[in-house]
Protein backbone atom coordinates (compact mmCIF):
# COMPACT_ATOMS: atom_id res chain seq x y z
CA UNK A 1 0.00 0.00 0.00
CA UNK A 2 1.46 3.31 -0.94
CA UNK A 3 2.19 5.90 1.88
CA UNK A 4 2.25 9.64 1.48
CA UNK A 5 3.82 11.25 4.39
CA UNK A 6 2.74 14.87 3.29
CA UNK A 7 1.92 17.70 6.16
CA UNK A 8 -0.93 18.88 5.71
CA UNK A 9 -1.88 22.02 3.74
CA UNK A 10 -2.16 25.36 5.62
CA UNK A 11 -4.19 28.61 4.89
CA UNK A 12 -1.63 30.71 5.79
CA UNK A 13 0.62 29.49 3.34
CA UNK A 14 1.10 32.15 0.93
CA UNK A 15 3.13 32.07 -2.48
CA UNK A 16 3.64 34.29 -4.97
CA UNK A 17 1.58 32.14 -7.02
CA UNK A 18 -1.52 30.54 -6.78
CA UNK A 19 -2.22 28.80 -10.18
CA UNK A 20 -0.78 28.55 -13.87
CA UNK A 21 -1.72 31.91 -15.06
CA UNK A 22 0.19 33.92 -12.29
CA UNK A 23 3.06 30.87 -12.40
CA UNK A 24 3.61 31.56 -15.86
CA UNK A 25 3.73 35.23 -15.06
CA UNK A 26 6.10 35.10 -12.69
CA UNK A 27 8.37 32.17 -14.78
CA UNK A 28 8.66 35.21 -17.31
CA UNK A 29 10.28 37.58 -14.64
CA UNK A 30 12.84 35.63 -12.98
CA UNK A 31 15.91 36.83 -13.47
CA UNK A 32 18.30 33.43 -14.75
CA UNK A 33 21.64 35.38 -14.59
CA UNK A 34 22.33 34.46 -10.82
CA UNK A 35 21.79 31.11 -10.36
CA UNK A 36 22.05 31.34 -6.73
CA UNK A 37 19.25 33.56 -6.36
CA UNK A 38 17.21 32.09 -8.87
CA UNK A 39 17.42 28.60 -7.60
CA UNK A 40 16.76 30.16 -4.01
CA UNK A 41 13.46 31.88 -4.84
CA UNK A 42 12.23 29.03 -6.65
CA UNK A 43 12.78 26.44 -3.62
CA UNK A 44 11.20 29.40 -1.14
CA UNK A 45 8.10 29.39 -3.46
CA UNK A 46 7.73 25.64 -4.61
CA UNK A 47 7.62 25.15 -0.92
CA UNK A 48 4.97 27.58 0.15
CA UNK A 49 3.05 25.93 -2.99
CA UNK A 50 3.41 22.67 -1.34
CA UNK A 51 2.13 23.97 1.70
CA UNK A 52 -1.03 26.03 0.02
CA UNK A 53 -4.50 24.23 -0.35
CA UNK A 54 -5.63 23.99 -4.30
CA UNK A 55 -7.61 21.87 -6.16
CA UNK A 56 -5.32 18.86 -7.78
CA UNK A 57 -5.90 19.95 -11.56
CA UNK A 58 -4.79 23.72 -10.69
CA UNK A 59 -1.59 21.84 -8.68
CA UNK A 60 -0.84 19.61 -11.25
CA UNK A 61 -0.75 22.35 -14.34
CA UNK A 62 1.35 24.63 -12.25
CA UNK A 63 4.19 21.92 -11.22
CA UNK A 64 3.94 21.07 -14.83
CA UNK A 65 4.99 24.63 -15.26
CA UNK A 66 7.85 25.09 -13.17
CA UNK A 67 9.35 22.05 -14.65
CA UNK A 68 11.64 23.12 -17.22
CA UNK A 69 12.79 26.33 -15.21
CA UNK A 70 13.98 23.79 -12.56
CA UNK A 71 15.38 22.03 -14.79
CA UNK A 72 17.75 24.54 -15.99
CA UNK A 73 18.66 25.64 -12.79
CA UNK A 74 19.28 22.36 -11.06
CA UNK A 75 21.70 21.78 -14.10
CA UNK A 76 23.45 24.94 -13.73
CA UNK A 77 23.92 25.23 -10.15
CA UNK A 78 24.85 21.79 -9.80
CA UNK A 79 28.16 22.67 -11.66
CA UNK A 80 29.55 24.10 -8.83
CA UNK A 81 29.79 20.44 -7.49
CA UNK A 82 31.77 19.16 -10.80
CA UNK A 83 35.00 17.48 -9.87
CA UNK A 84 35.17 18.87 -6.09
CA UNK A 85 37.12 16.46 -3.34
CA UNK A 86 35.09 15.10 -0.27
CA UNK A 87 34.17 15.84 1.87
CA UNK A 88 32.46 19.15 0.39
CA UNK A 89 33.55 22.12 2.47
CA UNK A 90 30.51 24.21 4.24
CA UNK A 91 29.74 26.46 0.85
CA UNK A 92 30.04 23.15 -1.31
CA UNK A 93 27.42 21.11 1.28
CA UNK A 94 24.63 24.13 1.36
CA UNK A 95 24.65 24.24 -2.95
CA UNK A 96 24.45 19.80 -2.47
CA UNK A 97 21.29 20.23 0.04
CA UNK A 98 19.63 22.96 -1.98
CA UNK A 99 19.90 20.59 -4.60
CA UNK A 100 18.37 17.89 -3.28
CA UNK A 101 15.86 19.52 -1.56
CA UNK A 102 14.41 21.04 -4.97
CA UNK A 103 13.86 17.78 -6.28
CA UNK A 104 12.36 16.57 -3.42
CA UNK A 105 9.99 19.87 -3.31
CA UNK A 106 8.61 18.84 -7.02
CA UNK A 107 8.09 14.89 -5.29
CA UNK A 108 6.16 16.34 -2.38
CA UNK A 109 3.80 18.59 -5.23
CA UNK A 110 3.43 16.10 -7.30
CA UNK A 111 2.75 13.70 -4.35
CA UNK A 112 -0.34 15.94 -3.05
CA UNK A 113 -1.52 15.37 -6.88
CA UNK A 114 -1.16 11.87 -6.40
CA UNK A 115 -2.90 11.83 -3.29
CA UNK A 116 -5.93 14.00 -4.49
CA UNK A 117 -6.15 11.16 -7.20
CA UNK A 118 -6.22 8.49 -5.20
CA UNK A 119 -8.57 10.27 -2.78
CA UNK A 120 -11.29 10.35 -5.68
CA UNK A 121 -10.66 13.81 -7.31
CA UNK A 122 -11.94 13.29 -10.76
CA UNK A 123 -9.80 16.05 -12.37
CA UNK A 124 -6.82 13.90 -11.91
CA UNK A 125 -8.66 11.08 -13.20
CA UNK A 126 -6.94 10.56 -16.15
CA UNK A 127 -3.57 11.47 -14.53
CA UNK A 128 -2.88 8.55 -12.60
CA UNK A 129 -0.07 7.49 -15.18
CA UNK A 130 1.71 10.92 -15.49
CA UNK A 131 1.67 11.69 -11.70
CA UNK A 132 3.42 8.01 -11.12
CA UNK A 133 6.34 8.80 -13.37
CA UNK A 134 6.58 12.39 -12.31
CA UNK A 135 7.40 10.88 -8.87
CA UNK A 136 9.53 8.44 -9.88
CA UNK A 137 11.62 11.12 -12.20
CA UNK A 138 12.14 13.47 -9.53
CA UNK A 139 13.22 11.14 -6.60
CA UNK A 140 15.35 8.99 -9.23
CA UNK A 141 16.68 12.92 -9.42
CA UNK A 142 17.36 13.33 -6.39
CA UNK A 143 18.87 9.81 -5.65
CA UNK A 144 20.82 10.46 -9.01
CA UNK A 145 22.25 13.80 -7.28
CA UNK A 146 23.50 12.49 -4.28
CA UNK A 147 25.73 9.33 -6.32
CA UNK A 148 27.12 11.87 -8.69
CA UNK A 149 28.00 13.79 -5.12
CA UNK A 150 29.15 10.48 -3.89
CA UNK A 151 26.95 11.36 -0.84
CA UNK A 152 25.38 8.16 0.76
CA UNK A 153 22.20 8.16 -0.44
CA UNK A 154 19.19 8.27 2.43
CA UNK A 155 17.23 4.68 2.50
CA UNK A 156 14.10 6.73 2.90
CA UNK A 157 14.71 7.67 -0.45
CA UNK A 158 15.25 4.24 -2.32
CA UNK A 159 12.42 3.23 -0.25
CA UNK A 160 10.24 6.06 -1.79
CA UNK A 161 11.13 4.97 -5.28
CA UNK A 162 10.41 1.17 -5.00
CA UNK A 163 6.85 1.73 -3.32
CA UNK A 164 6.05 4.16 -5.95
CA UNK A 165 7.00 2.13 -9.01
CA UNK A 166 5.30 -1.06 -6.82
CA UNK A 167 1.65 1.20 -6.56
CA UNK A 168 2.12 1.90 -10.58
CA UNK A 169 2.98 -2.09 -10.75
CA UNK A 170 -0.28 -2.81 -9.11
CA UNK A 171 -2.48 0.29 -10.47
CA UNK A 172 -1.09 -1.00 -14.01
CA UNK A 173 -0.24 2.18 -14.68
CA UNK A 174 3.11 1.54 -15.50
CA UNK A 175 3.38 0.67 -18.94
CA UNK A 176 0.84 3.64 -19.77
CA UNK A 177 2.60 5.98 -22.09
CA UNK A 178 2.74 10.02 -20.74
CA UNK A 179 4.06 12.99 -22.62
CA UNK A 180 6.91 14.52 -21.76
CA UNK A 181 7.61 17.40 -23.87
CA UNK A 182 11.35 17.91 -21.64
CA UNK A 183 13.07 14.39 -22.82
CA UNK A 184 15.56 14.73 -25.54
CA UNK A 185 14.55 13.68 -27.54
CA UNK A 186 10.44 14.53 -26.85
CA UNK A 187 9.65 11.23 -26.59
CA UNK A 188 6.45 9.45 -24.46
CA UNK A 189 7.79 7.88 -21.36
CA UNK A 190 5.85 5.58 -18.84
CA UNK A 191 7.38 4.27 -15.18
CA UNK A 192 8.97 1.36 -15.95
CA UNK A 193 11.61 3.79 -18.03
CA UNK A 194 11.69 6.01 -15.25
CA UNK A 195 12.53 3.39 -13.03
CA UNK A 196 14.77 2.07 -14.85
CA UNK A 197 16.53 4.84 -16.06
CA UNK A 198 17.53 5.54 -12.24
CA UNK A 199 18.45 2.18 -11.65
CA UNK A 200 21.03 1.66 -14.22
CA UNK A 201 21.91 5.76 -14.09
CA UNK A 202 22.86 4.50 -10.38
CA UNK A 203 24.65 1.27 -11.01
CA UNK A 204 26.88 2.76 -13.60
CA UNK A 205 29.31 4.21 -10.99
CA UNK A 206 28.45 7.95 -11.69
CA UNK A 207 30.88 9.21 -9.01
CA UNK A 208 33.24 8.54 -11.10
CA UNK A 209 31.99 9.69 -14.49
CA UNK A 210 33.10 12.93 -16.29
CA UNK A 211 30.11 15.58 -16.44
CA UNK A 212 30.37 14.96 -20.41
CA UNK A 213 29.36 11.29 -19.36
CA UNK A 214 26.74 11.82 -16.77
CA UNK A 215 25.28 13.88 -19.83
CA UNK A 216 25.69 11.07 -22.84
CA UNK A 217 24.58 8.91 -19.92
CA UNK A 218 21.31 10.65 -19.17
CA UNK A 219 20.63 10.97 -23.25
CA UNK A 220 21.40 7.37 -24.25
CA UNK A 221 19.26 6.09 -20.88
CA UNK A 222 16.03 8.32 -22.22
CA UNK A 223 16.30 5.67 -25.25
CA UNK A 224 17.97 2.63 -24.11
CA UNK A 225 15.39 2.21 -20.96
CA UNK A 226 12.42 1.28 -23.60
CA UNK A 227 14.51 -1.88 -23.93
CA UNK A 228 14.64 -2.99 -20.68
CA UNK A 229 11.74 -4.56 -18.56
CA UNK A 230 11.12 -5.27 -14.91
CA UNK A 231 9.68 -8.59 -14.45
CA UNK A 232 8.39 -10.67 -11.77
CA UNK A 233 11.17 -13.50 -12.68
CA UNK A 234 13.77 -14.22 -14.88
CA UNK A 235 15.49 -16.54 -16.51
CA UNK A 236 19.43 -17.23 -16.42
CA UNK A 237 21.50 -17.78 -19.68
CA UNK A 238 24.82 -18.94 -18.68
CA UNK A 239 26.10 -17.35 -22.19
CA UNK A 240 23.93 -13.89 -21.74
CA UNK A 241 24.53 -11.20 -19.13
CA UNK A 242 23.01 -12.09 -15.88
CA UNK A 243 19.81 -10.74 -15.02
CA UNK A 244 20.30 -7.93 -12.20
CA UNK A 245 17.73 -7.24 -9.14
CA UNK A 246 15.44 -5.14 -7.66
CA UNK A 247 13.86 -5.36 -3.95
CA UNK A 248 10.76 -3.37 -3.48
CA UNK A 249 10.41 -3.95 0.04
CA UNK A 250 14.25 -2.93 0.83
CA UNK A 251 16.46 -0.12 0.61
CA UNK A 252 18.58 -0.44 -2.36
CA UNK A 253 19.11 -0.05 -5.53
CA UNK A 254 20.28 -3.17 -8.33
CA UNK A 255 21.93 -6.20 -6.77
CA UNK A 256 23.19 -9.29 -8.41
CA UNK A 257 21.19 -11.77 -8.49
CA UNK A 258 23.44 -13.67 -5.45
CA UNK A 259 22.99 -11.11 -3.34
CA UNK A 260 19.55 -11.27 -2.67
CA UNK A 261 17.20 -13.56 -1.16
CA UNK A 262 14.06 -14.87 -2.89
CA UNK A 263 10.56 -12.64 -2.13
CA UNK A 264 7.81 -11.61 -3.34
CA UNK A 265 9.19 -8.00 -3.82
CA UNK A 266 11.77 -9.19 -6.14
CA UNK A 267 11.77 -7.76 -9.35
CA UNK A 268 14.32 -8.66 -12.28
CA UNK A 269 15.66 -6.49 -15.00
CA UNK A 270 16.88 -8.45 -17.86
CA UNK A 271 19.86 -7.19 -19.74
CA UNK A 272 21.04 -9.54 -22.46
CA UNK A 273 19.30 -7.06 -24.68
CA UNK A 274 21.17 -3.96 -23.28
CA UNK A 275 24.21 -6.28 -23.33
CA UNK A 276 23.80 -6.88 -26.89
CA UNK A 277 23.00 -2.92 -27.74
CA UNK A 278 26.05 -2.03 -26.61
CA UNK A 279 28.42 -4.30 -28.09
CA UNK A 280 26.56 -3.65 -31.53
CA UNK A 281 27.23 -0.12 -30.85
CA UNK A 282 30.69 -0.77 -30.28
CA UNK A 283 31.22 -2.60 -33.38
CA UNK A 284 29.83 0.03 -35.16
CA UNK A 285 32.26 2.37 -34.31
CA UNK A 286 35.44 0.19 -34.49
CA UNK A 287 34.14 -0.32 -38.22
CA UNK A 288 34.30 3.18 -38.90
CA UNK A 289 30.59 4.82 -37.99
CA UNK A 290 30.55 8.09 -36.07
CA UNK A 291 28.85 8.27 -32.81
CA UNK A 292 25.57 9.84 -35.05
CA UNK A 293 25.85 7.32 -37.57
CA UNK A 294 25.38 4.86 -34.83
CA UNK A 295 22.86 6.46 -32.60
CA UNK A 296 25.03 7.93 -29.89
CA UNK A 297 24.43 11.58 -30.82
CA UNK A 298 27.23 14.17 -31.95
CA UNK A 299 30.25 13.39 -30.10
CA UNK A 300 33.12 13.97 -32.11
CA UNK A 301 35.43 11.37 -31.16
CA UNK A 302 34.27 7.57 -31.45
CA UNK A 303 37.29 6.36 -29.56
CA UNK A 304 35.94 7.86 -26.45
CA UNK A 305 32.23 6.95 -26.94
CA UNK A 306 33.85 2.99 -27.49
CA UNK A 307 35.38 3.34 -24.64
CA UNK A 308 32.53 4.61 -22.32
CA UNK A 309 30.50 1.69 -24.08
CA UNK A 310 33.11 -0.74 -22.81
CA UNK A 311 33.04 0.81 -19.51
CA UNK A 312 28.99 0.97 -19.24
CA UNK A 313 29.27 -2.67 -20.64
CA UNK A 314 31.31 -3.93 -17.23
CA UNK A 315 28.93 -2.25 -14.90
CA UNK A 316 25.68 -3.57 -16.10
CA UNK A 317 26.56 -7.21 -17.80
CA UNK A 318 29.77 -8.38 -16.08
CA UNK A 319 29.59 -9.72 -11.95
CA UNK A 320 30.98 -6.97 -10.35
CA UNK A 321 31.82 -9.74 -8.03
CA UNK A 322 34.10 -10.98 -10.03
CA UNK A 323 37.83 -9.52 -8.84
CA UNK A 324 41.48 -10.35 -9.68
CA UNK A 325 42.20 -11.83 -6.18
CA UNK A 326 39.46 -12.31 -3.64
CA UNK A 327 38.88 -9.45 -0.86
CA UNK A 328 39.51 -11.12 2.90
CA UNK A 329 38.15 -9.39 5.72
CA UNK A 330 40.29 -7.39 7.88
CA UNK A 331 40.52 -4.66 10.57
CA UNK A 332 43.95 -3.47 10.09
CA UNK A 333 44.69 0.32 10.72
CA UNK A 334 46.92 2.32 8.47
CA UNK A 335 48.95 5.58 8.27
CA UNK A 336 47.88 7.74 5.14
CA UNK A 337 49.14 10.42 3.24
CA UNK A 338 48.23 11.64 0.18
CA UNK A 339 49.71 15.15 -1.51
CA UNK A 340 52.45 15.27 -3.14
CA UNK A 341 55.00 16.89 -0.91
CA UNK A 342 54.08 14.88 2.11
CA UNK A 343 54.45 11.44 -0.03
CA UNK A 344 57.88 12.45 -1.47
CA UNK A 345 58.79 12.99 2.48
CA UNK A 346 57.60 10.04 3.97
CA UNK A 347 59.16 8.07 1.19
CA UNK A 348 62.52 9.65 1.46
CA UNK A 349 62.24 9.87 5.30
CA UNK A 350 63.05 13.98 4.84
CA UNK A 351 61.27 16.90 3.75
CA UNK A 352 60.59 18.22 0.28
CA UNK A 353 63.33 20.78 -0.75
CA UNK A 354 62.32 23.21 -3.56
CA UNK A 355 65.38 24.07 -5.74
CA UNK A 356 66.98 26.82 -3.74
CA UNK A 357 65.51 26.63 -0.46
CA UNK A 358 67.00 26.09 2.54
CA UNK A 359 66.77 23.07 4.36
CA UNK A 360 64.55 22.71 7.58
CA UNK A 361 66.67 19.50 8.90
CA UNK A 362 69.82 21.33 8.54
CA UNK A 363 68.41 24.37 10.57
CA UNK A 364 66.77 21.70 13.29
CA UNK A 365 70.62 20.18 13.16
CA UNK A 366 72.58 23.21 14.27
CA UNK A 367 69.98 23.51 16.83
CA UNK A 368 70.55 19.76 18.02
CA UNK A 369 74.43 20.27 17.45
CA UNK A 370 74.21 23.27 19.94
CA UNK A 371 71.80 21.85 22.28
CA UNK A 372 73.28 18.04 22.36
CA UNK A 373 76.70 18.60 21.13
CA UNK A 374 75.76 15.80 18.31
CA UNK A 375 72.62 16.10 15.85
CA UNK A 376 69.68 13.50 15.63
CA UNK A 377 69.23 10.88 12.22
CA UNK A 378 66.14 12.70 10.65
CA UNK A 379 65.06 9.28 9.74
CA UNK A 380 64.86 8.27 13.70
CA UNK A 381 62.48 10.97 14.91
CA UNK A 382 59.19 12.83 14.12
CA UNK A 383 60.42 16.30 12.80
CA UNK A 384 58.30 15.36 9.66
CA UNK A 385 54.76 15.56 11.05
CA UNK A 386 55.82 18.77 12.97
CA UNK A 387 57.09 20.43 9.74
CA UNK A 388 53.83 20.01 8.19
CA UNK A 389 53.33 16.24 6.49
CA UNK A 390 50.82 14.62 8.97
CA UNK A 391 49.66 11.19 8.59
CA UNK A 392 45.97 10.16 8.50
CA UNK A 393 44.49 6.99 10.54
CA UNK A 394 42.49 5.21 8.66
CA UNK A 395 40.71 1.58 8.75
CA UNK A 396 40.99 -0.83 6.30
CA UNK A 397 38.11 -3.42 6.12
CA UNK A 398 39.14 -5.65 3.06
CA UNK A 399 41.74 -6.11 0.96
CA UNK A 400 42.79 -8.15 -1.85
CA UNK A 401 46.41 -8.21 -3.89
CA UNK A 402 45.13 -5.68 -6.19
CA UNK A 403 43.07 -3.26 -3.41
CA UNK A 404 41.63 -2.06 -0.61
CA UNK A 405 38.47 -0.40 1.20
CA UNK A 406 39.13 2.05 4.00
CA UNK A 407 37.03 4.20 6.43
CA UNK A 408 38.51 7.51 8.07
CA UNK A 409 39.25 7.04 11.70
CA UNK A 410 40.17 10.42 12.14
CA UNK A 411 37.07 12.95 12.78
CA UNK A 412 39.00 15.77 10.59
CA UNK A 413 41.42 15.18 7.90
CA UNK A 414 41.73 16.60 4.18
CA UNK A 415 39.47 16.11 1.22
CA UNK A 416 40.05 13.41 -1.41
CA UNK A 417 39.13 13.37 -5.11
CA UNK A 418 38.91 10.21 -7.53
CA UNK A 419 41.92 8.94 -8.88
CA UNK A 420 44.18 10.61 -5.99
CA UNK A 421 47.63 9.51 -5.51
CA UNK A 422 48.22 8.38 -1.90
CA UNK A 423 50.93 6.64 0.24
CA UNK A 424 49.36 4.54 2.61
CA UNK A 425 51.31 1.98 5.17
CA UNK A 426 49.29 -0.77 6.78
CA UNK A 427 49.50 -1.33 10.60
CA UNK A 428 51.63 -4.39 10.01
CA UNK A 429 53.70 -2.77 7.12
CA UNK A 430 57.46 -0.83 7.48
CA UNK A 431 57.00 0.40 4.25
CA UNK A 432 54.47 2.58 2.20
CA UNK A 433 53.20 1.74 -0.51
CA UNK A 434 51.29 3.70 -3.35
CA UNK A 435 47.86 3.50 -4.34
CA UNK A 436 45.10 5.58 -6.29
CA UNK A 437 41.86 5.90 -5.10
CA UNK A 438 39.42 3.96 -6.89
CA UNK A 439 36.59 6.03 -5.45
CA UNK A 440 35.52 8.28 -2.70
CA UNK A 441 31.74 8.01 -0.54
CA UNK A 442 30.38 9.87 1.99
CA UNK A 443 28.27 7.75 4.37
CA UNK A 444 25.39 8.77 6.50
CA UNK A 445 27.47 9.47 9.23
CA UNK A 446 29.63 11.95 7.48
CA UNK A 447 32.75 9.72 7.55
CA UNK A 448 35.14 9.49 4.83
CA UNK A 449 35.57 6.00 2.39
CA UNK A 450 37.47 5.19 -0.41
CA UNK A 451 38.57 2.73 -2.29
CA UNK A 452 42.36 2.27 -2.72
CA UNK A 453 43.62 0.46 -6.11
CA UNK A 454 47.21 -0.51 -5.54
CA UNK A 455 50.23 0.48 -7.60
CA UNK A 456 52.69 -2.08 -8.66
CA UNK A 457 56.08 -2.20 -7.34
CA UNK A 458 58.31 -0.67 -4.49
CA UNK A 459 57.83 3.31 -4.84
CA UNK A 460 60.81 5.11 -4.53
CA UNK A 461 61.45 9.35 -3.95
CA UNK A 462 62.44 11.04 -7.09
CA UNK A 463 63.17 15.07 -7.23
CA UNK A 464 62.72 16.27 -11.00
CA UNK A 465 63.53 19.42 -11.42
CA UNK A 466 62.48 21.55 -14.93
CA UNK A 467 65.34 23.50 -17.28
CA UNK A 468 64.63 26.04 -19.47
CA UNK A 469 66.40 25.04 -23.12
CA UNK A 470 67.61 27.70 -25.41
CA UNK A 471 66.73 26.85 -28.98
CA UNK A 472 70.02 28.10 -29.93
CA UNK A 473 71.54 24.92 -28.13
CA UNK A 474 69.31 22.51 -30.35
Amino acid sequence: MLTLPLEPTDDRAHPVFKDAASCAQWLGQLQLTNVQLAHSLLLTQINELNRYPMRGRERLETLELLRETVGYVQSDFAKKLIAKPLPFNDNELMVFLAIVQLWQSLVIGYQRCLQAYITGDKTLSEHGALLCQRCLLYTGAEIFEHLCSSYAVDSKLWHQLHQLYGYAEQKRLHETDVPDALRKPPISGNCVNSYVKTLLACYARPAQLTRWQLQQLDSWLTLWSHSVTVRTHCKINKSDAQPLAIDLSGTQGLQQISSVNQNQNLRFLAMAPISKLLRVKTILLQQGQTPRQAGLGDHYDSQVCIEFLTFLHRCWCENSQKRLGDRRQIATHAQLCYKFEGIYAHLSGKPFKPQGASDPLDRLAYSQIATLGYALHPEHNNNLLEMGYPLENWQMKDESITGARLTRSDTIGGRLAYQQLIALRPSDATNFMLGTTAWVNVTRQNTLQIGVSYLPGHPEPLLIRSTSINPSDL
